[in-house]
């Protein structure tokens, strides 16, 4: 048999899924009788009858003592709240007695008060939304955007129905998010929320073009540095333009750093990658035609998923400073927190099918669960002049593909 506390944890999760349908007036189905019980079609979720769990006959002859105290504790608490139980008589040691079965809640408001946790006033809050939703844009005021809103501030609502209400009257089509002329509006507020504008303006598409990202890199040949070329470039996806000159080595770096100050190599250009963001390289056309192509990233399950997607998105990519050896010697450096502070967990293993045995045995380890050491390496812990080192042997060995495993694919 449940505990009043044991209760409010299903309670909770039953508000958390249907209090904005219940609030827009399309109320979902509750199950009926124990967990697992499909329930009755059609059957409105308040009130709501939770089941508080029906002991075995063995339970009551073992336990009688304590589930006395329960149900005797259920009928207090109860009674506190002003809520109906239901009870059935059960036969223990030959005696009939009492248990209570089912707790019934009569609306949403009665198990928001029981909740507490700021659930009355998210109500509240979501009443008022709905209203204003109902009445300025009726055609998208059901339950998911009520619960698509409930995020925003009071302050970002507004704006949300401010910009939508001018979207619905005004053909933004060509502009980017920081020319739309909303007053209070910021082009990174509307990259944020452009699916709800969207979606409360009543439109497909608001029309709007992003800007053209470009990705930058590092002029490394000392020959090109010494004639006065010039050291930093940059290359707009799309564009047609070329570097400086045809590249015989790429490193791309995880870190920005990394790319700006890696230092000289002959015929080589160091690319930004930016984290995951360097997939966009796979949108410079100039790079495939590079006779070696390398990455160097954080020793962590990020970074073989960039070198796994670079090598998926058609580039022969051989990486450095990744493998065994690398990890064992700078673990020492290794990261057990993020950026924010926050330990940084295991990360859910991917079917990374394109690394090579080396770069796998690294992955597997730091996504296995039980690994006890750091998950992270971060490239910049490693000096420059050791990446320089192993580019230099790596461009010895090139050109060549990159080996791929043949491990069997994660299930």
């Amino acid at each position: 048999m449940k505990t009043p506390d044991g209760l409010l944890v299903d309670l909770r999760r039953r508000v958390g899924n249907t209090w904005a349908d219940t609030l827009t007036g399309r109320p979902t189905v509750q199950p009926t009788g124990e967990p697992g019980d499909p329930g009755d079609a059609g059957r409105p979720v308040w009130p709501l009858t939770l089941p508080l769990g029906k002991p075995t006959k063995a339970d009551l002859d073992t336990r009688w003592t304590d589930l006395r105290r329960l149900a005797i504790d259920w009928r207090t608490w109860a009674d506190e709240r002003g809520l109906p139980l239901k009870w059935e008589t059960r036969m223990v040691r030959g005696t009939p007695q009492p248990l209570p079965t089912h707790l019934t809640i009569p609306d949403i408001d009665s198990a928001a008060a029981l909740l507490g946790d700021g659930w009355p006033e998210r109500l509240a809050r979501a009443r008022t939304r709905h209203a204003v939703l109902a009445e300025r844009f009726p055609h998208a005021a059901a339950g998911a955007t009520l619960r698509a809103v409930d995020r925003l501030t009071d302050i970002d609502f507004g704006l949300l129905c401010d910009a939508a209400a001018w979207f619905a009257t005004h053909d933004a089509t060509g502009y980017t998010p920081r020319q739309v002329p909303i007053e209070g509006l910021h082009g990174k507020w509307l990259n944020r929320n452009q699916a709800l504008v969207t979606r409360l303006a009543g439109r497909d598409t608001l029309g709007l073009v992003g800007r053209p990202s470009r990705v930058h890199f590092t002029y490394l040949d000392p020959a090109h540095r010494a004639a006065g070329g010039r050291h930093h470039d940059s290359h707009t996806l799309g564009d047609t333009t070329t570097p400086a000159y045809p590249p015989r080595i790429a490193v791309i770096t995880e870190n920005k750093d990394s790319a700006v100050y890696f230092p000289e190599v002959p015929g080589g250009i160091a690319i930004e990658g930016n984290g995951d963001a360097a997939i966009r390289v796979l949108r410079i056309p100039w790079l495939a035609a590079v006779p070696a192509i390398v990455y160097w990233g954080d020793i962590d399950a990020d970074g073989y998923e960039i070198v796994h997607a670079l090598r998926d998105g058609g580039l022969t990519v051989t990486t450095i400073l990744m493998d065994g050896a690398a990890y064992t010697g700078y673990e020492r450096f290794g990261a057990w927190t993020d950026d924010k502070g926050a330990p940084i967990g295991c990360a859910d293993r991917q079917d990374l099918h394109r690394l090579t045995d080396a770069e796998w045995a690294v992955y597997e380890q730091i996504t296995d669960p039980s690994w006890t050491r750091v998950r992270r390496v971060e490239q910049e812990r490693i000096p420059l002049d050791v990446a320089v080192q192993a580019l230099v042997t790596t461009d010895s060995r090139l050109p060549g593909r990159v080996p791929v495993s043949g491990r069997p694919a994660v299930a």
